[in-house]
């Protein structure tokens, strides 16, 4: 299966001519894999369902990210609060916005990498 998994993320990088942030990649080919739906419990105790290799594109293309914060990346969702991964960035943050908001204010820092996001 990691072989699918790894091939999957290799094509979404492909199509958005970016690289995934290191340690975000590592956790959907380790913890998320092809999980549906993945839900994790953050540091402020909110549930989060992060999206597998295979849903990602699907949910980008329905919030049309790719229009409204093209420097973005929708990983997965609390209801209308989307977390985000910034592309072409050499960062591993991870960042929130109000679906409903987006392209209209600026993204908000969620943690410094998905492994700070999750509650240990």
């Amino acid at each position: 299966m990691s072989n699918k998994i790894e091939l999957a993320i290799v094509s979404i990088e492909k199509k958005l001519s970016a690289k995934f942030p290191l340690l975000y990649r590592r956790y959907l080919k380790e913890n998320i894999k092809d999980n549906e739906p993945y839900e994790i419990e953050i540091y402020n105790g909110d549930f989060v369902y992060f999206y597998n290799c295979f849903d990602l594109e699907e949910r980008n293309e329905t919030y049309e990210v790719h229009i409204y914060a093209p420097e973005y990346f929708m990983i997965g969702q609390d209801g209308d609060l989307g977390y985000f991964i910034r592309l072409k960035s050499s960062d591993d943050k991870i960042y929130s916005l109000d679906l409903g908001a987006l392209g209209s204010i600026p993204m908000e820092e969620a943690a410094q990498d998905i492994y700070s996001l999750i509650r240990t």
